[in-house]
């Protein structure tokens, strides 16, 4: 017993993920009834505290970046919007829907009517009252034909929507059983008149108004006096500073300058672990980091060089000595095992003479440039470096070139072949719309396969789970075989928080507790 409620309480700290605890208290012969209840005891034995200022130190962050949520990228933009806004529905810790600024929703038998039950009494920082009308209005910006939203593919299986009452009604081109977790794209934070008249403002229904916003440098926030809820929203203030250099942001940790940071390398986890006032929090994600090669562009655009590429990775390698182990060897998709339809592929292993054959069947001749940055993803450069070397091994000369953080991004797409990373999604469809649709806002490879297209068309009105899987299996395998994406591995998220932080929870559906850190976390007395 001693042994499960320590575990249950490292649990309530965020430092023991739930189905860790469950599997360690069933191996002590413990029911999942009695050990879901101790949980639940664990988890109200911290209350929360209310009051001071509660500050994240992010990587991610640029002089470029709007409080418009239509342009939301990177981790500073998405973070922030979790604080002063709040989308219809939202994802728990177990990547389910959960009731947000809708109460409750459903589809027609067929799936391709869902109604949604917009919640009374929400209010936006200026004073008004939310309505289905607001939302209506948001969905309308987001889904238009000149929209420049990351969820503007998500968006485009919509026929035509209607406000009914308090309901807001979504008639579909296809049926969709997944419809909601679309409802949760990050960019589709609800504004007044859906932004139309002031996109920038920062308007929203969340826990913080925004107070300051000074773009690459920090922004900020105070509690929100009519905000809806009382599960969040304890601080007095919350605060973000952008430190996009690594070392820059774990001092600042150290020094209580900030409270959380996010991007924690792994090379420095063990490290910050001596620090007996800093915790490392971390969960399994489905973000990866890769390698893109732009599959228009020379050298790139020629496959049997992007097969030489991906036969010229050490991929087990790259899990041990970029991740440090917080995470898992990839196979050139970006679906792995945590996706409920996932279906299993021979794993592409690191083969210098399969590399040497597709290499001289490309028929190029000299190095390939591989642009890389800090900012790629954690460890980016070493990673690119040990890529290198694997590569020699098989005849490939790979030309490295360090860029500057700064500019990285705002270059990216001009560069052929570079490091990249993406945060995963609740779904394979919104993955994949996301990632490697033909004319999805984020497709880094510039992919464009019609077949691919059609396919993810077919399986989002498959209602037959087995047919679905099916068709995203088919679609995996396009994409190891032919896509643009080096993909070698699946990185946890690794954040650290300071001392007096309460109230963390493990939630792998993004960095910072799913970017609802600052405002579900507390500073103890």
């Amino acid at each position: 017993m001693k042994e499960l409620d320590f575990l249950s309480e490292r649990v309530a700290k965020g430092k023991l993920s739930r189905r860790d605890f469950l599997g360690r208290a069933a191996a002590l012969g413990v029911s999942a009834t009695f050990a879901n209840n101790l949980l639940a005891t664990a988890a109200r034995a911290e209350v929360p505290v209310k009051g001071g200022l509660l500050k994240a130190g992010l990587q991610g962050g640029a002089a470029t970046d709007s409080l418009d949520p239509v342009l939301l990228t990177d981790a500073f933009q998405f973070i922030f919007s979790r604080q002063w806004g709040e989308t219809v529905v939202e994802l728990d810790a177990d990547r389910k829907v959960q009731p947000a600024l809708a109460e409750e929703w459903g589809p027609s038998k067929d799936a391709k009517i869902w109604t949604f039950k917009i919640r009374k009494g929400v209010q936006f920082h200026d004073g008004k009252e939310m309505t289905p009308a607001d939302v209506l209005a948001t969905i309308e910006r987001h889904a238009g034909p000149d929209s420049k939203s990351g969820a503007f593919p998500l968006l485009q299986g919509i026929d035509k929507m209607a406000v009914d009452g308090q309901n807001l009604v979504f008639t579909l081109k296809e049926a969709n059983a997944e419809f909601p977790f679309i409802m949760t794209a990050h960019q589709v934070v609800i504004q007044p008149n859906g932004g139309k008249d002031n996109p920038t403002a920062g308007i929203g229904t969340g826990p913080y108004k925004v107070t300051v916003h000074d773009a690459g440098v920090r922004s900020g926030g105070e509690r929100f006096g009519g905000y809806w809820r009382d599960n969040r929203g304890f601080a007095d203030q919350v605060e973000i500073v952008i430190i996009n250099d690594g070392t820059a942001r774990n001092s600042a940790l150290q020094s209580g300058q900030v409270h959380m940071i996010n991007r924690v390398d792994p090379k420095v986890v063990e490290l910050l672990k001596r620090f007996p006032a800093i915790t490392i929090r971390n969960a399994s994600s489905r973000g990866h980091y890769m390698f893109v090669c732009q599959c228009d562009t020379a050298p790139v655009d020629n496959n049997d060089l992007r097969l030489a590429l991906k036969y010229a990775i050490d991929r087990e390698e790259m899990v041990q000595k970029i991740l440090g182990g917080y995470g898992s060897v990839g196979n050139d998709t970006p679906i792995s095992k945590t996706y409920p339809l996932f279906t299993e592929m021979e794993q592409r292993k690191y083969d210098p003479d399969k590399a040497a054959l597709h290499y001289k069947k490309s028929g190029h001749s000299g190095s390939v440039l591989l642009n890389t940055s800090d900012v790629g993803f954690p460890g980016a450069v070493e990673a690119a470096q040990l890529y290198q070397a694997s590569a020699a091994k098989a005849g490939i000369t790979i030309e490295v070139k360090r860029n500057p953080g700064d500019g990285y991004w705002s270059e990216f797409d001009k560069m052929p072949f570079k490091a990249s990373y993406f945060g995963g999604r609740p779904t394979q469809d919104m993955t994949y719309s996301l990632e490697y649709q033909s004319k999805a806002p984020w497709n880094e490879s510039h992919f464009s396969n019609e077949k691919f297209d059609q396919m993810l068309i077919q399986a989002r009105g498959e209602l037959d789970a087995d047919k679905r899987k099916k068709l995203y299996a088919d679609m995996g395998q396009i994409l190891r075989d032919e896509g643009g994406s080096i993909l070698p591995m699946f990185n946890d998220f690794i954040d650290a928080t300071g001392p007096r932080v309460g109230g963390w929870a493990t939630d792998g559906n993004q960095e910072l507790m799913g970017g609802y850190a600052l405002s579900k976390c507390w500073l103890q007395a």
